[in-house]
């Protein structure tokens, strides 16, 4: 035996990648992990490999994940118009962490199995349908529900429910205004059902209900609406939509997804917000996101069906192979606990009181925003706000919408653009949540300072060669790489993010055909989704 074999350490009592999480050491304590949790080959990598040739140490590992956090849009602070909600209510992260972290195991495939998990999905599920004009004493007594994983879980179920409720159509089709979340779209194409847009006024922002009757054919199985739309925070007139939908024996689905939770309490603070939920008859379904205005970590969402008849086609069973009988309501089997539970203890923390205090911010920022709008020259409201949006345009040529967002950008603010559609022109989404209550005096500041910037720098112009490529070329003649060209002169190409300035980039996608925009973001998507090593 050598000296060097006489004086190794042992072997450790579990394998580095065990469920001990042991990591080897040179006998002094230092890890003999790289410094970074790199593996031979890593040097220059953004990001270390996931699988190293020895674990890393807990705490390392945390600030692996919280250095790249740093890159993120800001999750709090009220600056942030878009994909988060933050009720700045201290404590609730800690909060929904630990109840998080205490079901995360939890698998909702089997419900007998886990009854907590159950219990706490009815509880979700109940507190939605009373918030939504059903449950006991009500015209809708014996609603019932379901918790998924999103909205667009949410929507693609009800749609699944409508056209399984007729297996005698051969061509289902669902009737959706053009101003509908896109996910009814994406459904549509999971499942193979024809969809048949309505336009919206571009005064109202709203179909005509005239025009949704018009739409309706015998092979219609689901009509849908919003309450509010996503894009410019505006309802549906529902009680209509679904009386023509009843008439005609089709089901309506009611997309309150976005603001659905805070609808109700909007109502009890005496705003007029008409009936869209399950207190109006010929309504057969509707989803509300927890995750949104309910304010609970990411990713709940419920799904109400009028009665367990009309869910019923919802759920996938089979039970024609050797395993176990596979029962699903939702389109996934393993579901964690982590999220559910997550959502059950964000609504007890917050309580009905609570709901109507963050309602009360909200729409307190949301005045003040619209008031800024109002307030500057060459800006307008696209709509009278109704819900938790403020979404603006503008009407000065000198003042360039994709200019000035990249301004409020360059400020601290996030706001998201929107392409232009029809004859609606390219506008400026602001979600408002409790937290940008705070800030509204100096968002106010910021967007007089980003107007007047925008019109000091002048309307971006594209060369005529890229206008040219975006009005004339055909989907199917994009290439990988084309795209990964077009992405390299915009400042797109090699995976680090965005540019700062994406002017240039919104600007091309406003000037390209819905068709073709469809095709130039999947590619750029598909070029920054590439495994690292």
């Amino acid at each position: 035996m050598t000296d060097d074999a006489r004086t190794a350490p042992p072997e450790p009592a579990n394998s580095p990648d065990g469920p001990t999480g042991v990591v080897p050491t040179d006998g002094t304590g230092t890890t003999l992990a790289d410094p970074a949790g790199a593996v031979p080959g890593e040097a220059g990598n953004a990001v270390p490999s996931a699988l190293p040739a020895r674990g890393v140490p807990a705490d390392q590992v945390l600030a692996e994940i919280g250095a790249l956090r740093a890159a993120d849009r800001p999750t709090h602070g009220g600056r942030l118009f878009a994909y988060v909600y933050d009720p700045a209510v201290p404590g609730l992260d800690e909060l929904t962490g630990a109840a998080h972290a205490g079901s995360a195991h939890v698998n909702g495939l089997d419900p007998t199995a886990f009854p907590s998990l159950l219990a706490m999905e009815n509880a979700l599920v109940g507190a939605a349908v009373t918030l939504l004009g059903g449950g006991p004493g009500t015209v809708a007594p014996d609603a019932v529900g379901s918790v998924t994983s999103g909205g667009t879980e949410s929507l693609i179920l009800a749609v699944k429910a409508a056209r399984d409720a007729r297996p005698d159509i051969v061509e289902p089709r669902i009737v959706v205004p053009v101003s509908a979340h896109a996910a009814f779209a994406k459904a549509a194409h999971y499942l193979r059902v024809a969809l048949d847009p309505v336009p919206v006024s571009p005064e109202t922002l709203r179909p005509e209900v005239a025009d949704v009757a018009a739409a309706i054919r015998p092979e219609t199985v689901l009509v849908a609406c919003s309450a509010p739309s996503y894009a410019h925070g505006v309802l549906d007139p529902v009680e209509q939509i679904a009386a023509v939908a009843a008439r005609s024996g089709v089901r309506c689905h009611v997309d309150a997804c976005f603001g659905g939770w805070t609808l109700p309490y909007l109502r009890r603070l005496g705003l007029p917000v008409p009936p869209f939920d399950l207190s109006v008859p010929g309504v057969t379904s509707i989803s509300v996101d927890l995750h949104k205005y309910a304010y609970a970590p990411k990713g709940v969402s419920v799904l109400l069906h009028r009665d367990p008849a009309l869910r019923a086609p919802q759920y996938f069973a089979f039970a024609d192979w050797p395993g176990y009988t596979m029962i699903n309501p939702g389109i996934a089997s393993t579901r964690s606990g982590g999220p559910i539970a997550a959502a059950y203890a964000t609504l007890r923390h917050i309580g009905d009181a609570g709901y109507v205090e963050l309602a009360a911010r909200t729409v307190e920022a949301v005045r003040h925003l619209a008031a800024s709008v109002r307030a500057t020259g060459g800006l307008r409201l696209m709509a009278e706000p109704e819900s938790t949006v403020v979404c603006f345009t503008s009407t000065d040529p000198g003042l360039d919408l994709f200019v000035l967002v990249d301004e409020l950008t360059a400020r601290g603010w996030h706001t998201q653009p929107q392409m232009a559609y029809g004859e609606l022109p390219a506008s400026v989404h602001l979600t408002v949540t409790a937290s940008v209550a705070a800030r509204v005096a100096e968002f106010r500041e910021d967007l007089a300072g980003a107007v007047a910037a925008t019109r000091a720098a002048g309307p971006l112009t594209l060369p005529a060669e890229v206008l040219a490529m975006a009005s004339d070329l055909p989907p199917e003649a994009l290439t990988p790489d084309l795209v990964a060209g077009l992405a390299a002169g915009l400042g797109l190409a090699g995976g680090t993010g965005l540019p700062d300035r994406m002017a240039p980039v919104n600007a091309l996608l406003d000037a390209a055909p819905p068709a073709l925009r469809e095709r130039l973001l999947t590619e750029f998507v598909g070029l920054l989704q590439r495994p690292t090593y």
